[in-house]
């Protein structure tokens, strides 16, 4: 974070410093980490004490001041030997200091923002993007999914005077919340990848998700740029709700920013970057080799190039580290084993958007002697649509020609029974009530020449299973 002292940190938060006893001045120069987290103290931090639905963080205030924490913001006093931060709301009072900390450093010139959203994609085309801007100047970017009203405050509290770009993931589980989210960061560039079913049942249908994913371009200037997928039609949409200029990604031909000749293995996904003209020059094409499987990573790909394109990056940089990427995230595609059996580990998060694709990416990367194996458990937060779309990821895995699915737990069952009504009765189609029933059934029918996909909503937890499999195959 910058220096800012106390008094100044008081004032960005509407807050009132608590001294007493403490011998600190209020001109006194905070500049350390800020964090939620007492975990994450290191000397010199500023402690925000959030109150959370199963604990309180004033509750490990101490640990954070043992750590070494500079200052201490909380909704109510607490007896401690260090200066405090007395707020109404220690979340509004993040976000507030994160305006400010943006603000400032904006107001230097070096600074650019990008804003990312999108119902799928967000974290895999983050990655992308910062491992592309990263070649040209300090680049800040969220950790895992650092994107709700704490994590990407969290983000923006790490840019300092020599940042060049800050990267703001945006997500959220209502309306208003990406708005909040936009006023902190300002972004230069706006990107919505996709709306779809994800967290649907939290906002209470797909016209408020539209709703809620397009305030990333409402509050956009003229001089701004909307990097919008023209192959969603609701994403396409938000071209009449902004003054922002557009620039469309996609496959479609219409797109500025496309890819052609795309094709999977494997090894990833090989496929032709297209750029439109700069500056009254021509555009630019060059080949891309992938190494992040699926072919529905080529869309984050596109939607990443695009804004570094925004940003003045050349698209020979932009192939190169696109390139070097070899794993979205971790829990993200991401492949373990020792080749004669595969595990893709996919189960970081799931909606019936990303769960069709990695089934589809399973059916096309198999080996020819080799049987595809799937690995499902619930879709969370779906809301009415639960029941429908886990029917249809049966159907889905039956009608792909998916050797083997294997369904684990409760809340994912239907996936199982609606294969078996298609046709997958004759153990193509097994369930287990957990995942260590299902380890022990997966650690004994596996072999050589399986490629075997796990994929479920982080809450479901598969992601531990696909660990498991994936040591024992190692």
């Amino acid at each position: 974070m910058i220096a800012m002292t106390l008094a100044e940190i008081a004032a960005a938060t509407r807050g009132t410093l608590l001294l007493d006893g403490t011998h600190v001045s209020p001109d006194a120069v905070v500049s350390g980490l800020s964090t939620t987290d007492s975990r994450e103290v290191e000397p010199g931090s500023i402690f925000f004490a959030k109150p959370g639905e199963v604990t309180d963080g004033h509750l490990f205030a101490p640990k954070a001041v043992e750590a070494g924490a500079a200052l201490v913001v909380v909704d109510h006093p607490l007896e401690l030997p260090v200066p405090q931060l007395l707020v109404e709301d220690t979340v509004a009072a993040l976000g507030d200091l994160a305006t400010e900390v943006v603000a400032r450093v904006r107001a230097l010139g070096l600074l650019k923002v990008v804003g990312i959203t999108g119902s799928n994609g967000k974290t895999t085309t983050k990655n992308l993007l910062r491992a592309v801007l990263e070649q040209v100047g300090p680049t800040i970017a969220p950790r895992a999914s650092f994107n709700n009203e704490v994590g990407a405050p969290v983000t923006m509290l790490q840019v300092t005077e020599e940042t060049q770009f800050l990267v703001a993931e945006m997500g959220a589980s209502g309306i208003g919340e990406i708005a909040r989210l936009v006023r902190m960061a300002r972004p230069d560039v706006g990107v919505v990848l996709k709306v779809g079913l994800a967290h649907a049942g939290e906002f209470g249908g797909i016209e408020k998700t539209l709703q809620a994913k397009t305030e990333m371009v409402t509050d956009l200037l003229e001089s701004d740029v909307a990097v919008l997928n023209i192959d969603d039609p609701r994403v396409a949409t938000m071209a009449g709700k902004t003054v922002a200029r557009v620039l469309w990604f996609g496959l479609d031909e219409r797109a500025d920013v496309r890819a052609t000749d795309v094709a999977s293995d494997r090894r990833g996904t090989s496929f032709t970057l297209h750029l439109p003209p700069r500056d009254g020059g021509e555009g630019e094409s060059r080949p891309v080799r992938f190494q992040v499987l699926g072919e529905h990573h080529v869309m984050n790909a596109l939607a990443a190039a695009a804004s570094a394109h925004v940003l003045d990056v050349d698209i020979d940089t932009i192939v190169a580290a696109l390139q070097t990427v070899r794993t979205a995230e971790r829990w993200r595609m991401e492949v373990l084993g020792s080749g004669e059996v595969t595990v893709i580990n996919d189960a970081y998060n799931a909606s019936p958007d990303s769960m069709s694709a990695a089934l589809k990416t399973l059916a096309q990367i198999a080996e020819p002697e080799g049987r595809t194996v799937a690995v499902l458990g619930e879709m969370s937060e779906l809301g009415e649509f639960s029941g429908e779309e886990h029917d249809r990821i049966g159907l889905l895995a039956v009608r792909l020609g998916i050797d083997q699915l294997v369904v684990v737990g409760p809340s994912a069952r239907r996936m199982h029974i609606t294969a078996i009504n298609e046709g997958s009765w004759d153990g193509e189609s097994l369930y287990f009530d957990t995942q260590d029933a299902a380890f022990d059934h997966l650690a004994g029918a596996l072999r050589p020449g399986d490629t075997v996909l796990v994929k479920s909503s982080n809450s479901a937890g598969l992601r531990f299973l696909g660990d498991r499999l994936g040591e024992i195959f190692s």
